[in-house]
């Protein structure tokens, strides 16, 4: 048995093209400088002397920006292509990044804390159709699923050392650090990898819908889609903001031991993520194994509330990282398949755009329900709108199914 894991985990890395292993090395660096917005809230409280309504105010600055950029950067792309996009959103973010330690002014941090997401951003759809580009429609979501490795491994050291270095060295070398990291992943970006035309996806029924070439805001089913992705996300993102309240102030674990949830939550990610696409990969249809990734990121509220024990909360963990592994990766293939070739650009900036709104909303959403109804209150919540979400999976696949299906009519 355990010589058959090793072989499946093996063979779940083979074949996956040189630029794919390039890019994700490009992800790494840059992510594993991604020491900023984990203490933004703290920098800007503690060392700029910013009240809680201002640094909420540049939060929202940073997600209007990942908004703004999403989109700008899908256009671009079908503009002037993926390359070029992301090429010069590595090289000019280093720079927004040095110039923010000189920026005292609340009103000029949003407007800079804006732009430097905003041209970052622009990255994110870039990044998703350079991997349609370097991977075959065979080993598209394993390529995704090396990226998620890839992004998850930096996040495992930037904030860990970022935390250390703002201790010992000050927050200013943090700005230093995650800009740093953007020029070296730029350079390494430009020096070894070209652009390559991107490979049409076929016999999926996702690509049924990308047959004609239509905008992503008229598409129907994609904007269904977009929706799920949107439920989906605010979902999982309370990973990211009302679960760690949760865990410090009703389950008493401090800031070492909620750090090592997180650790093992990206470690568990990077051990299991590529074998579990290599074998779903080819057998399960994209809607079913999304739904399935969605049930368990609601089996994880539903956990909690057996109560605050700390067992229940690592298993819950368990189950949050096993639904993420099961959705997201699939999820962004599921969204290249929608895709005509000549906008992918467009469907991946809107992709990408409903992660940026989750991001907004997810805090709202969990702090306020939190804070009027209490925590139980909230897991049942988000538990009942996973299952809403499970089945919305299911019968946007059925609905294209079925449409795939239907012969075509004259006139």
């Amino acid at each position: 048995m355990l010589k058959k894991s090793i072989g499946i985990y093996r063979d779940s890395f083979r074949g996956l093209s040189a630029e794919m292993w390039v890019l994700s090395l490009v992800m790494l660096i840059n992510r594993a400088g991604a020491m900023v917005l984990p203490f933004l809230t703290i920098y800007l409280t503690t060392q700029l002397g910013f009240t809680l309504p201002q640094a909420g105010w540049v939060m929202s600055s940073y997600g209007l920006g990942s908004l703004v950029g999403a989109f700008i950067g899908g256009r671009l792309t079908d503009r002037v292509g993926y390359f070029p996009v992301q090429l010069w959103s590595l090289l000019l973010t280093a720079f927004f990044f040095w110039s923010l330690p000189f920026i005292s002014t609340f009103w000029v941090f949003c407007t800079v804390i804006f732009l430097t997401t905003t041209v970052a951003d622009a990255f994110r759809p870039a990044a998703m159709v350079a991997v349609t580009a370097y991977s075959s429609s065979e080993n598209r979501t394993r390529s995704f699923a090396l990226i998620r490795l890839a992004i998850n491994l930096g996040y495992a050291i930037g904030p860990a050392v970022g935390g250390l270095l703002a201790l010992s060295a000050g927050y200013v070398w943090l700005f230093v650090i995650d800009g740093l990291t953007c020029l070296l992943a730029g350079m390494l970006f430009g020096l070894r990898l070209r652009p390559k035309p991107a490979e049409r996806d076929s016999g999926d029924q996702a690509s049924e819908v990308a047959s004609a070439s239509i905008g992503a805001w008229r598409n129907g089913p994609y904007l269904a889609f977009m929706f799920l992705t949107v439920l989906t996300a605010v979902v999982f993102m309370q990973l990211l903001s009302t679960l760690p309240l949760y865990w410090k102030e009703v389950v008493g674990l401090n800031e070492a031991w909620i750090g090592g949830l997180f650790t093992f939550n990206c470690l568990l990610i990077v051990v299991i993520e590529m074998p579990v696409v290599y074998v779903l990969e080819r057998r399960g249809k994209l809607d079913r194994v999304m739904a399935r990734g969605v049930f368990f990121i609601g089996l994880t509220y539903a956990i909690l509330l057996v109560g605050p024990d700390f067992g229940w909360i690592v298993i819950s963990v368990l189950a949050i990282t096993v639904g993420e592994v099961l959705n997201f990766p699939f999820a962004n293939t599921y969204a290249v398949k929608m895709a005509p070739p000549d906008r992918q650009g467009e469907y991946m900036a809107l992709f990408t755009m409903a992660f940026s709104v989750a991001h907004i909303l997810a805090p709202q959403v969990g702090l306020q329900i939190a804070n009027a109804w209490g925590f139980p209150v909230l897991w049942v919540v988000l538990t009942s709108l996973s299952l809403l979400t499970t089945t919305g999976y299911l019968l946007l696949g059925r609905t294209l199914s079925r449409d795939s299906a239907a012969p075509a009519t004259a006139g």
